[in-house]
């Protein structure tokens, strides 16, 4: 057996992690210091429980008990337990055993695994997290299968067991149910844990957004002052629930406070506070965290700023600890508009109007321009969240949210970084996929200055910003330049169909604006018709009738219709009537309105669901996201697959990478190290001359900070080096998407048989692209790994050299933290 000696205590296993209910906790390794814990634990537990677990009635740990459950080697035995306040809620345990269920002497691949959950806390989907921790622990150290011995009516554990997605074996003998899980991932496994967090991190979203009271701590005696803004703006907004406010330097006595109810600390409330609003000093933030944990607080809402970074993660480390999640620090607040909840925690004086729009924003500032700009043209929102610094909760946890809610149809997020860049355009992805169009504002990335204070950013990668521009249109993210053009954006996804194609009809009473209209158009890619001059005088009648042949025309997929003052008899076309005309007219293609000057045109279109904007050039730039967006999910719809090769043994790589990083810290592979971990995905290095006729590449994968992982392609020498002809794609890749990698270089002619070559084998070039695409999916310690040369002929390809890097993951989501296996 090995010693603790030998094994330290593993750090990198602990992870705080969102609960099913949308509560947190942190998952840590046991140690002998838990001692106390461990017995305080156990009392809490129910005879029945315990029964469970020990096949016997167990009222008690007895000394010996309580060293074997504390005490560890974390190689062959570890025990993990989930906290909240430093108290377990839950423990797991695997020992390893030898194929006959002994105790191992020697390294072997299996291991007994055993949990148990306090009773109050059972229901929370705890015990699937605990397993997902443990089974990433138990590969870490050589381990691929566990064994569970179950009685029959524990019916819980049998379920977190069988519902877990992997490869299982179940049999019944001795009246106890014997489970035999492989602990390889698999697609459903994979499905599972995604499924879990996407559900967890809603719900936890959910709560900050649908508090039953809210209590506003730091609010002001005199008018003025952030805090005592947001007691006015929960109490003017009619929130659904009680509201309280929290200052310290209030006069014993005092009963009210700006209309609400008022307590100098909040003990005094005497009821459950869900979300607290602090508006506090920084250095009182810290002091509080207790006493709102005490008070059932679940979220934490930290205007205040000023708090350094080693600051922050004490703050989130501590917040989370007490099962409870921030937003902020720095934070402009929360909204909902949902007539259930009316929740304005935030110092925007008035509510907005309630629409299908949701907004992310991490600074306060860009959050107050943009809700105002929603405001204006009409947009109306769902739900708001400014996360500021953006310590806890970020964009992500909201993109959760908004996956689920049926009040969203359109998400707009002004980002200062991706934060967890893989994960992001994975949900990206699926919340377009699903309908859900993603707008998303990168700010300050042209301006190449470091990030706003306090802001968790990773150092950027090596990837051009063009090149991330176009990875995340690749993932069906919809980028903008400036706030206005993702209001814009949002005004016409939210209220109008998708164009079948590029082709817009321009119709106008004034043809020099029309004729704007359409060259902003082509400008944006878009196929733009005639214009359909109305002539100055043309009122509502003749728009109506314009836009209905226009539209009722098979070749027409969208229409731009622009209108001025009119100069002819009939004056300006009356703004109700041309609404109504509009509206009337339109034929379930999409509708983009550019006016000069005309009154209440934009109101009466907005009250119609028909964007209307101050000049041609915006109304195109917003049909031609629309119309790009509408061919992704064409595309979506068919992405391919990603292949499942049969050969590929996921634990020979697994092993050369924990190998080559002992320390957990960054290594070049060897290599030998490198031939190993290629030909564990059907990659062989065989170096030695190149095949005459052939072609050679240079194919890079790398996880960079900026935008994730990344697949690289493009031809060795010149056209890659001098003209940078590289073509990229984000990970996961589908067998289309390497079919389009080899093809999309400009120099791919010489692939195909240039100047009566023999055409190289792009089959067998494709192959080895989804390769090494899988190994870096699946491997999340690979930082890069390069082919270069890849050699292309005729008959076949082959990797001449190559080199690797590893290191562990990065954890730049300043959300709940994974295990590296996730």
């Amino acid at each position: 057996m090995r010693t603790t000696a030998e094994s330290p205590y593993p750090a990198h296993w602990e992870a705080d992690v969102v609960l099913r209910d949308g509560g947190t906790a942190h998952i840590r390794p046991i140690t002998p210091d838990d001692a106390e814990r461990l017995v305080r634990f156990f009392e809490r537990v129910s005879a029945e429980s315990k029964y469970h677990r020990f096949f016997a009635p167990y009222p008690r740990l007895s000394d010996r008990d309580v060293h074997r459950f504390t005490h560890h080697d974390y190689v062959d035995r570890v025990g993990l337990a989930a906290t909240v306040g430093g108290d377990f809620l839950a423990t797991v345990r695997y020992d390893r055993i030898d194929a006959g269920g002994r105790a191992a002497t020697a390294p072997a691949d299996h291991a007994e695994v055993a949990f148990l959950v306090q009773d109050a806390h059972q229901g929370r989907g705890i015990a699937s997290t605990l397993l997902e921790h443990i089974a990433a622990v138990a590969r870490e150290r050589g381990i691929r299968r566990f064994v569970a011995e179950v009685l029959p009516a524990n019916a819980r554990m049998i379920k977190v067991f069988t519902d877990a997605g992997y490869a299982q074996r179940r049999s019944f003998a001795d009246g106890t149910v014997h489970l035999t899980l492989d602990l390889e991932p698999t697609a459903e496994s994979l499905a599972v844990m995604r499924a879990r967090e996407q559900r967890a991190e809603a719900r936890s979203v959910e709560r900050l957004l649908a508090p039953r009271s809210v209590a506003v701590i730091g609010a002001s005696r005199e008018e003025g002052g952030v805090g005592r803004a947001v007691l006015a703006a929960l109490l003017e907004c009619g929130f659904n629930g009680p509201v309280h406010a929290v200052n310290s330097a209030l006069p014993p006595g005092r009963a009210t406070l700006g209309g609400a109810p008022a307590h100098r600390s909040l003990p005094e409330i005497g009821q459950p506070v869900d979300l607290a609003v602090l508006a506090v000093p920084a250095p009182r933030v810290g002091p509080l965290l207790a006493e709102c944990a005490a008070q059932g607080v679940t979220g934490l809402v930290v205007l205040t700023t000023g708090h350094t970074r080693d600051e922050q993660r004490d703050l989130v480390r501590r917040a989370r600890s007490l099962g409870m999640r921030i937003v902020g620090p720095g934070a402009f607040g929360l909204i909902n508009t949902a007539p259930t909840i009316r929740l304005n925690a935030s110092p925007a004086p008035r509510m907005p109007r309630r629409g299908p729009v949701g907004l992310f924003t991490q600074s306060a500032a860009i959050g107050i321009a943009l809700l105002d700009e929603l405001e204006r043209c009409g947009a109306g929102l769902s739900t708001f969240v400014s996360a500021g610094n953006r310590a806890d909760v970020s964009g992500n946890d909201v993109l959760q949210f908004w996956f689920d809610d049926p009040d969203t149809r359109v998400v707009l997020m002004y980002l200062e970084s991706l934060g967890n860049p893989r994960k992001f355009t994975r949900l990206a992805r699926r919340a377009a996929a699903a309908g859900k169009p993603v707008v998303v504002v990168r700010g300050g990335r042209h301006s190449g200055g470091a990030p706003p204070h306090g802001h968790a950013v990773p150092p950027g990668g090596r990837t051009p910003e063009p090149t991330i521009s176009a990875l995340l249109a690749q993932a069906g993210v919809i980028e903008a330049d400036t706030a206005t053009e993702l209001v814009d954006a949002a005004l016409l996804l939210a209220h109008q169909p998708l164009p079948d194609g590029p082709r817009v009809a321009v119709i106008g009473n004034a043809e020099a604006l029309a004729l704007v209209a359409h060259d902003a158009c082509r400008a944006q890619g878009l196929d733009a018709l005639p214009v359909t001059a109305l002539g100055p005088g043309a009122g509502p009648e003749e728009y109506g009738r314009a836009l209905a042949d226009a539209l009722a025309d098979p070749r027409v997929d969208a229409a731009v219709v622009t209108a001025v003052p009119g100069q002819g008899p009939g004056g300006a076309p009356g703004a109700g009537g041309l609404a109504q005309a509009l509206h009337a007219a339109a034929a379930g293609k999409p509708l983009a309105v550019a006016h000069l000057a005309l009154d209440g045109l934009a109101e009466e279109l907005a009250a119609r669901g028909i964007p209307a904007f101050p000049s041609a050039e915006r109304a195109a730039r917003a049909l031609a996201h629309a119309a790009r967006h509408a061919h992704w999910l064409a595309r979506s719809t068919e992405p391919g697959r990603v292949p499942a090769y049969a050969d590929i043994d996921e634990s020979a790589a697994r092993r050369v990478i924990e190998e080559a990083m002992p320390e957990r810290s960054a290594a070049d592979l060897t290599p030998g190290q490198v031939r190993a971990l290629l030909a564990a995905y059907g990659v062989p290095v065989e170096p030695g001359p190149a095949e005459s006729g052939g072609v050679d590449t240079v194919v890079r994968a790398e996880v960079d900070p900026a935008i994730g992982a990344v697949l690289s392609f493009g031809l060795a020498g010149p056209p890659s080096e001098l003209l940078g002809d590289i073509a990229h794609r984000l990970l996961p890749l589908t067998d289309r998407d390497a079919a389009e990698l080899v093809r999309s270089v400009r120099a791919a002619p010489m692939l195909f048989g240039w100047r009566g070559a023999r055409p190289v084998d792009t089959g067998r070039l494709e192959e080895l692209l989804l390769r090494l695409g899988r190994l870096v999916e699946d491997q999340p310690g690979l930082a890069a790994v390069e082919l270069s040369p890849l050699t292309v002929a005729p008959s076949g390809a082959c990797v001449r050299a190559a080199s690797a890097r590893v290191a562990p993951p990065p954890r730049t989501d300043p959300g709940p933290r994974r295990l590296p296996a996730y």
